[in-house]
């Protein structure tokens, strides 16, 4: 059953009618938590005194995006809200529904407001799923204060989600749960009588448990369904480490990673790319793949390999990588992961150099520690005259007038110069950086011998002249 199913069209709270519930829905549907008390995880935002809990028990809740993995709880939260809250409370889902929808929801919330003040909740599922455009349509109705948006995604906000609507909405993290939170889950279910299992005497044993929390990858919704699948498999009213097994054999076998969880596989193909492996590299970049993982977040760690890892050995890895994902959104499953692959291929031959990503740590660093260092006059913009009479681009040479357009100057702050940020390497393409690096600064050398010679030969003409005067 899909989430948004639960939720039949706008209501005010609550959602739910007292304790009830479809004895037929999923064990995951069934055993989904009614209140925050029930809730399981995610303490860092829902723990006592944590900013999201503060804000539903208040029923304060502004317009807020709620990020995080699938199974972790970003639905049940909407519907704890929708249960709490004294606002009319309207489910959406960006996969079924459209603008056309969200306009009408649109027009009875500025309705309802008019009417009698009454606050509007819309409650967005997948808003990823809505391009830049579509989610343009909620703008400037949050501006307004005619709804409260909560969306909910397993994407980066960063990526997915309009920057302007972002920059209007709190953003909380929901984190995969961990292994004893999926436990706790798991013996609840199994001890629940009215919701859960707990009517059909079950034994499980401990390895059992332990086994379907651990290949749960954190996604309550999955262990939830390993689980019914294991009771329906019991053997005499037993669940053993075999019985567990075969569940998730039964039910997750494209999403089995072999015990490995998903930050292990990423990390993988992470150190097979930057160690050179293009086999390595394409066996972990198949491995997720077949396990379900978003092409588009292998694309990201893709381009995030050819900054840090080859940085300027290559620069054509960042052509690439973009290549890659760019092809990925044209082309989709199959034929795009092969962009994926060439791409994954491509930064594992190429050659490696972490200058770069070292180069720009230490000048973040040096920039926290001089954050008021004034821009050396001769290389300060002077739009006006009175900027140019204070001596804003006084000195300052044009590159382009030399004939080989390089002209030795200080670019750095008086209390930074001599310091050294970026220092190629031997390899690739950084190593003809580094012989233009070291012609420039013999260059340097010279003009500043030649500089010291002119600085000499005035000091020896200004005694030359006292003496004659005296």
């Amino acid at each position: 059953m899909d989430e948004l199913e639960l939720f039949e069209g706008a209501t005010q709270a609550p959602v739910t009618t007292g304790d009830g519930f479809d004895p037929d829905a999923p064990l995951a549907a069934r055993m989904r938590p009614r209140t925050l008390d029930e809730f399981v995880g995610q303490e860092h935002i829902l723990g006592p005194g944590r900013a999201l809990r503060e804000l539903i028990e208040r029923d304060e809740v502004g317009s807020l995006i709620l990020w995080g993995p699938p199974g972790t709880g970003k639905t049940t939260l909407a519907r704890i809200i929708a249960e709490r809250t004294s606002a009319v409370f309207v489910p959406f889902s960006a996969v079924t529904d459209g603008v056309p929808r969200v306009r009408e929801i649109l027009r009875e919330a500025e309705a309802r407001r008019r009417a009698g003040g009454q606050r509007t909740i819309l409650f967005c599922d997948e808003i990823h799923r809505f391009n830049k455009a579509q989610q343009d349509a909620f703008l400037p109705h949050v501006e307004a204060g005619t709804i409260s948006l909560i969306g909910a995604t397993t994407e980066n906000p960063s990526f997915e989600v309009n920057g302007a609507l972002l920059s209007r909405a709190r953003v909380f993290v929901l984190e995969p749960l961990k292994e004893e939170h999926l436990q706790t889950i798991l013996r609840r279910a199994l001890a629940d009588a009215e919701r859960g299992l707990g009517g059909r005497g079950l034994q499980v044993d401990d390895d059992a448990l332990a086994l379907i929390a651990r290949e749960a990858d954190g996604d309550a919704r999955r262990a939830l369904n390993a689980l019914e699948t294991a009771a329906t498999l019991a053997v005499e009213g037993r669940i053993s480490l075999e019985t567990a097994r075969e569940a998730l054999q039964r039910r997750f076998a494209r999403y089995d990673k072999g015990g490995e969880e998903h930050y292990n596989l990423i990390s993988a193909l992470h150190k097979a790319v930057r160690g050179s492996d293009p086999q390595g590299a394409l066996y972990w970049l198949a491995r997720m793949l077949d396990g379900g993982e978003d092409p588009l977040y292998i694309a990201r760690r893709l381009v995030r390999i050819a900054v840090e890892d080859i940085g300027l050995a290559d620069p054509q890895a960042l052509q690439v990588a973009i290549a890659a994902r760019d092809a990925y959104h044209f082309l989709g499953s199959p034929e795009g992961d092969l962009a994926l692959a060439e791409a994954a291929v491509f930064l594992a031959t190429a050659p490696k150099s972490n200058r770069l990503y070292i180069a720009m740590g230490r000048a973040m660093a040096a920039a926290r520690e001089t954050p008021a260092e004034p821009v050396p006059l001769h290389i300060r913009n002077a739009p006006t005259k009175l900027m140019k009479e204070l001596g804003y681009g006084r000195g300052y040479r044009y590159a382009f007038d030399s004939e080989d357009h390089y002209v030795p100057q200080e670019y750095l702050p008086e209390r930074l110069r001599g310091t050294t940020f970026y220092t190629p390497s031997e390899f690739g393409f950084e190593k003809r950086i580094g012989e233009r690096l070291a012609w420039w600064a013999e260059r340097r050398r010279e003009a500043e011998a030649k500089e010291g010679r002119d600085e000499e030969r005035g000091a020896e003409g200004s005694r030359s002249t006292n003496e004659e005067v005296g």
